[in-house]
């Protein structure tokens, strides 16, 4: 689907609890472990989307016994291999799915069979440098095939050395990646730069502690991680927090009450600390431990750093169009690197349709004069770009969002879960 998807404007402000699939992220660390452990594991919440089809391919194509139970529901079972990965020579196409494709040049690297890792386009251009040369140094042969720092990869494992250091401030899913294979043989790992969205972090080591693994930490900078996996027998997989997080902006900017059930202050997702980024708007909110719920009020601009929350920063860049008042956004200059380019695009966007915003080194500046009026609005072929901007059409007549099919990476029933609002 790549013609103009337009979006009507509420007629009321919605009043609403609203459905929502589950975490891609969780998800995608999940069928890892689940693979790695010893014993079967059934998922519940499973979220199906193009980046977790990769990830269930790739592990199918590796020899992993999977069965899916029932999508509808969200039930999977995986039988794990112990930790010894079938020694298969093969190549694995990751698609546009960076969880995927920085995911499993580590798992891969367990085996001795050489393995390449391919993705997309737009995955191939991703920078894979500092993930490669820590699997290098740790005794993997890594071998580009393309572009230098780039997919596609040739692995051939196993590690010789257990100890590694990274920096942290390009991408949270490479020290990611290395934990979760690394738990299997054992790996001390240490960063040489602050961790950027290091929520996602946390919630890697609390889902490795679910599957049984043990992880120690050392002030957020350095971690120790080993014992192997274990099934857990069953492993519920919470509702997707990025996901959730369009829609509590849509309450925010629409005047209206909704609320989400599954994620609270209990959640291991950090983009949950989007709501507190709406109180300090001025939006009514509040958190239970197993639900979220915001009351739209009149928004002001803040200045706010997002570096840990880095995915709702083209969200928040269209809540910052509705409030009194400049926002700022920093902390975000990596994101550059993403799908498109997180920084230019909401500001090409906003500015598209009659907001004034510009960018920073490290972030953007939303200028809000008078609101935004409709526009067809490009989404550079990335999800984010697609479901934050499309809110604007909830306000506002005349919208639509091109190639609105780039949702299905993380989640295919967007537009049908918009209607919830209705």
């Amino acid at each position: 689907m790549r013609d103009p998807f337009p979006i009507e404007p509420l007629a009321v402000p919605p009043d609403v609890t609203v459905s929502l699939p589950g975490s891609k992220s969780i998800t995608n660390r999940a069928l890892i472990m689940a693979a790695l452990a010893e014993g079967a594991t059934t998922l519940e919440g499973v979220l199906f989307a193009d980046d977790t089809h990769a990830m269930l391919g790739a592990l199918a194509d590796l020899g992993i016994e999977i069965s899916v139970e029932d999508e509808a529901a969200g039930v999977v079972t995986v039988v794990g291999c112990g930790g010894e990965l079938p020694g298969t020579e093969v190549s694995l196409d990751a698609r546009q799915s960076g969880t995927t494709g920085r995911f499993l040049p580590p798992l891969v690297a367990l085996g001795e069979a050489p393995v390449i890792v391919d993705g997309h386009p737009q995955l191939r251009a991703r920078p894979m440098d500092d993930q490669i040369e820590a699997l290098r140094r740790m005794g993997v042969t890594v071998e580009e095939l393309g572009d230098p720092g780039r997919l596609p990869l040739r692995i051939t494992g196993p590690p010789t050395r257990h100890s590694v250091a990274l920096p942290g401030d390009v991408s949270s899913q490479f020290i990611t990646g290395m934990l979760i294979a690394g738990a299997v043989s054992g790996l001390d790992l240490r960063l040489t730069t602050a961790a950027v969205s290091r929520p996602y972090l946390d919630m890697t080591t609390a889902v490795m502690q679910s599957f049984g693994a043990t992880v120690s930490e050392d002030d957020g900078t350095a971690w120790a991680v080993g014992g192997g996996y274990r099934s857990p027998g069953v492993y519920q997989i919470e509702p997707d927090a990025s996901a959730a997080s369009y829609f509590l902006a849509a309450a925010a900017i629409s005047g209206g009450r909704v609320r989400i059930e599954g994620l609270g202050r209990n959640s291991l997702q950090g983009d949950v600390a989007f709501a507190d980024v709406l109180a300090q708007m001025g939006a009514e909110v509040l958190v239970e431990d197993d639900a979220i719920e915001v009351q739209g009020r009149s928004l002001r601009g803040i200045d706010v750093d997002l570096r840990h929350i880095s995915d709702t920063a083209p969200t928040l860049a269209v809540v910052a169009a509705f409030a009194d008042g400049p926002t700022r956004i920093t902390g975000i200059g990596f994101i550059r690197g993403k799908e498109s380019d997180r920084v230019a695009g909401p500001v090409a966007e906003l500015v598209r349709c009659g907001v004034p915003a510009a960018e920073t080194d490290d972030g953007l500046i939303v200028r809000p004069d008078g609101g935004p009026h409709g526009a067809t609005f490009d989404t550079y072929e990335d999800h984010r770009m697609a479901m934050a901007f499309a809110l604007v059409g909830l306000r506002v007549e005349g919208v639509a969002v091109n190639n609105p099919g780039c949702v299905a990476k993380t989640f295919p029933g967007y537009f049908a879960a918009l209607e919830q609002l209705r």
